[in-house]
């Protein structure tokens, strides 16, 4: 390989459900990893709110759509060696193919690095991957590729109904869905044919023999030129196959496996990325039957993703980082894991911790979105959790949601009608408040084998949520606030202050003293990818019950900025970007820097953006826990957006010093009532308006307005 000079690497564009902030994250990842080996960076990327467009990391920056006209244009003008596809989604791997199919890269000489454009191929033409994963006797669902509704009619007839309809170069699962019937069939490929036809290329779809109930198994895979191959992380879906595991619930590592299925799914991934020849970073994805443990590769993506993200961010192994110098002819073995600093990328992360990861959904802002989840992507962000038992990593991620859940119970049943039909209903047909049906459904006596058949979740987990339902009946009839014991194991089942609190009726500032009374307190920990085998020098850092002592020390001369939270409808990557800022110019003035987020597609939770990252909660008790141990200097709460701001007048309360705008103007700009009180005080025009507190009050109100006003909520 000749020596590179430039790069042009395709950024992601616009944010989408399917295709959001990880992106970023990998494809800064991957700038960084160009530059340390002095190559001059070209990218393209119209998306300004992301951090891999700062002036400060591309050499040269092209705000320009990524289509093929644009590319060309630039690639005509720069003349890159080299092209990166695999750092900016489906969107980049489409564009990078058509380059390719144009002649455009062969006639500018350009070679594409990593994975080759032939593997490329293999993964995303469905017809294409059946046929190679075949070679190998690798099991694949039964399949027939169509370009024609008639093929795709006889197809169905062939394998037999209900069948699962994918289709090709799609993302987030556009255009699939399960079918039961002919009639239906013809429906969805009407839809799906428009859909495709308006793309690049020749519609194509799969009609695929339908796994329903069987699990859903990921694993992370990295492979070098010289053939050397590692499994990353493996992950299990707590879904059953039929919801997009992006729409899912995911727990890493695995739990249900058992060894032999662990180890028989990693050694045929492994064969499998080696009979493709993918060099760098891929998804494995399988359906694992939960009786026989037989089994199915779904898919395969060659390219960083959505897991991806979360399994470097799951594992603390770089693994954008990592790809990016593969992709340049490096080998794993010479690389050293720059997050632990003792050792080599060709080295297996080994978790003695859990990971959680759960979707966030926004639907309550669209009147007509059906809350229904399945095959096609809805959701708009995700939470990763981290802890030493499910039942704290689920009740921690439930509350990082900020849909206003408390943890893993019904306390927020408005949702659901007390009618056990209706709760039943989201179990068997899932919806975005599922896992609240669950908690609904537990809290009244339905079993875990119900619950379990109903929903094809493993009764494992439904086991340990059932141990927080059990709990919370015990708290509320025992002297929980007399008895130490009963304060550590509620606290080791996840249950925030503020859940006790609920649970005895009394305020979470007193539970929070009475803990303190008792030692009740959480400890530091890290996260080394080595489960303690080797002395690790991380910054990825949480807290959990379930410990004795702290892993680090407290900092010194530090800032603590909070961090944003899930991305949601109206809260996205630009608060990544000016959290990422806040970090940069803190460095420079000799702050020891400390990120407090838990969001694992954004720049921000990367390993080299903080002194120390806390994947945490943005609570009030979860940031005490860190400020009391740490002592910083202050707490920045302005550049994460809405959730950190909520948090500056709790801060202030309990002596917190808040950097910047004062807490009291903050809550009288977020105030609505007191903000329209300055602007009469300060005799500066504004809409009529009155503070509403009821409905009865509002119709009266809205008359003598003659209905023209509009109805604003305090955040």
């Amino acid at each position: 390989m000749g020596k590179l000079k430039k790069v042009l690497l395709l950024g992601s564009g616009g944010l989408k459900i399917g295709q959001a902030g990880e992106f970023d994250y990998s494809g800064s990842q991957a700038i960084k990893a160009l530059k340390e080996e002095g190559i001059h960076v070209v990218l393209i990327n119209p998306n300004i709110a992301t951090v891999q467009t700062d002036e400060r990391l591309a050499d040269t920056v092209y705000f320009l759509p990524l289509t093929e006209q644009f590319a060309t244009q630039v690639i005509k003008k720069e003349r890159p060696n080299g092209i990166l596809l695999g750092f900016g989604g489906q969107t980049a791997l489409n564009l990078g193919l058509a380059l390719e199919k144009s002649g455009t890269l062969k006639k500018y000489n350009v070679r594409v690095l990593g994975t080759p454009v032939s593997a490329i191929r293999d993964t995303e033409d469905r017809e294409l991957f059946v046929r190679r994963l075949r070679e190998i006797g690798v099991k694949v669902a039964r399949s027939h590729a169509a370009r024609t509704t008639h093929e795709a009619l006889k197809s169905a007839a062939e394998i037999g109904y209900p069948v699962m309809v994918r289709a090709g170069f799609a993302l987030g699962g556009e255009g699939s869905g399960i079918v039961r019937d002919a009639k239906e069939l013809a429906e969805k490929l009407t839809e799906v044919f428009r859909s495709l036809s308006a793309g690049a290329g020749l519609p194509q779809v799969l009609i695929e023999e339908y796994l329903g109930g069987w699990k859903e198994v990921e694993y992370e895979v990295v492979r070098d030129r010289a053939d050397n191959c590692i499994t990353v992380c493996n992950m299990e879906n707590l879904d059953p196959m039929g919801i997009h595991t992006g729409e899912s619930m995911v727990v890493a590592p695995s739990q249900t496996l058992s060894n032999e299925e662990y180890h028989s799914l990693r050694e045929i991934a492994i064969r499998v990325i080696r009979h493709l020849g993918v060099v760098g970073e891929c998804n494995i994805q399988y359906g694992l039957h939960p009786k026989t443990g037989d089994y199915r590769v779904i898919e395969v993506n060659a390219r960083l993703s959505r897991s991806s993200a979360l399994a470097s961010k799951a594992t603390g192994y770089p693994l954008a980082f990592v790809a990016a110098k593969l992709a340049l002819g490096h080998t794993l073995p010479e690389l050293k894991n720059s997050v632990t600093r003792t050792t080599s990328a060709y080295f297996e992360p080994a978790l003695d911790y859990l990971v959680l990861k759960v979707p966030r959904w926004d639907l309550t802002k669209f009147a007509h979105a059906a809350p229904r989840i399945g095959t096609e992507m809805k959701s708009v962000g995700e939470v990763m959790a981290i802890g030493r038992s499910f039942e704290e990593v689920l009740q921690k991620a439930l509350r990082m949601l900020a849909v206003g859940a408390g943890g893993f119970t019904p306390l927020d049943s408005k949702r659901l009608t007390g009618q056990a039909a209706h709760y039943l209903d989201q179990i068997r047909h899932p919806t975005t408040n599922r896992i609240f049906a669950i908690a609904e459904a537990l809290r009244k006596g339905v079993s875990v084998q119900k619950i379990s058949s109903l929903s094809h979740i493993d009764p494992w987990f439904v086991e340990k949520m059932k141990n927080i339902m059990e709990f919370e009946k015990l708290a509320r009839r025992s002297d929980l606030l007399g008895r130490s014991d009963l304060l550590w194991k509620a606290k080791r089942l996840g249950f925030s202050d503020a859940q006790i609190a609920t649970l005895k009726r009394t305020t979470p500032e007193k539970i929070r003293a009475l803990r303190r009374k008792h030692e009740v307190l959480p400890v530091v920990k890290q996260i080394d990818t080595l489960a303690g085998e080797f002395p690790a020098q991380t910054n990825y850092l949480y807290l959990t019950y379930h410990g004795d002592s702290h892993d680090v020390e407290p900092g010194k001369k530090s800032a603590v900025v909070l961090g944003s939270g899930p991305y949601a409808i109206g809260s996205s990557v630009e608060f990544d970007w000016s959290g990422v800022q806040a970090l940069k110019t803190l460095a420079a003035k000799k702050f020891q820097t400390i990120m407090i987020n838990y969001n694992p597609e954004t720049v921000s939770t990367d390993y080299d953006m903080s002194d120390r990252l806390y994947f945490d909660e943005l609570s009030l008790e979860r940031v005490l826990d860190i400020v009391e141990f740490e002592k910083p200097r202050g707490v920045f709460v302005s550049t994460g957006g809405q959730l950190p701001n909520n948090l500056a007048i709790p801060l202030h309360k309990n002596g917190i010093r808040i950097f910047g705008t004062r807490a009291e103007d903050i809550d009288r700009a977020e105030n609505r009532h007191a903000f329209s009180a300055l602007l009469d005080s300060l005799r500066v025009d504004q809409p009529a308006w009155a503070e509403l507190r009821t409905l009865a009050h509002r119709i009266p109100q809205a008359r003598r307005r003659r209905f023209s006003g509009s109805s604003r909520r305090h955040l």
